[in-house]
């Protein structure tokens, strides 16, 4: 999205949220952190004199997603989201649904297992509820601090991901069980055929409820959008 806009000539900002060390360089202006709420937001708009907005977030940003529905209604600011389409269950898929990150906890209820935690960093001390398990976490950044999991191992790297290294890296851990966001996309895609190639359950956290907005799903529809 930011090297179509960069394309174009058109004056942009890329967002970035802060929460890894060294993220990717962008076409366009980048500014890092949050905004304070809604009002933060509201005050940046205005400030910046803003025209449009693209709500790029992950999909389980749902906080970041919700403050743009607000700010934009309140003032005015044209918004689309830019969303992937989620993943849906195939042929030889082995999953269990769970509406979010608790009821992924409640679901590892039961004998110790080695688990793929594949969740990023954010809500990871909330499965230290689960301490039975060895988990497999992998992070953008090495941990800085010490993790609440008694028994983890940690891949840092990356994405995007291919099948093969996913199943290497499955069968190397002897993971009996991936847990995953269903993000959607291309990106992290290879952890869910991996499983599906190795006959494993997935754990898979349904998408939180965004406030209602337009919704485009590909880079060519934002910019007839923008004009």
């Amino acid at each position: 999205m930011a090297e179509a806009i960069a394309k174009a000539g058109l004056p942009g900002v890329y967002s970035y949220a802060g929460r890894t060390e060294a993220p990717m360089g962008q076409p366009i202006h980048m500014r890092m952190g949050g905004f304070g709420g809604v009002e933060g937001l509201i005050a940046y708009l205005g400030d910046q004199a803003i025209s449009h907005v693209i709500d790029a977030t992950h999909p389980f940003a749902a906080g970041m997603s919700a403050n743009a529905v607000a700010a934009c209604s309140a003032t005015g600011v044209a918004l689309i989201a830019l969303e992937r389409a989620a993943w849906t269950a195939g042929e030889g898929d082995r999953w269990t649904h769970v509406p979010d990150i608790p009821a992924a906890v409640a679901a590892l209820a039961g004998p110790a297992q080695r688990v793929f935690l594949a969740i990023g960093r954010q809500h990871i001390d909330v499965f230290a509820a689960q301490p039975q398990h060895h988990y497999l976490l992998r992070l953008v950044d090495p941990p800085t601090t010490p993790l609440p999991l008694p028994q983890a191992d940690v891949v840092v790297a990356r994405g995007p991901f291919d099948v093969a290294g996913d199943t290497a890296l499955m069968q190397s851990h002897g993971t009996q069980v991936v847990v995953a966001k269903n993000a959607g996309g291309k990106g992290a895609v290879a952890k869910i055929a991996a499983a599906r190639a190795l006959g494993l359950p997935v754990l898979m956290i349904d998408r939180p409820t965004i406030p209602a907005r337009r919704v485009a799903h590909s880079v060519r529809e934002v910019m007839a959008w923008l004009g």
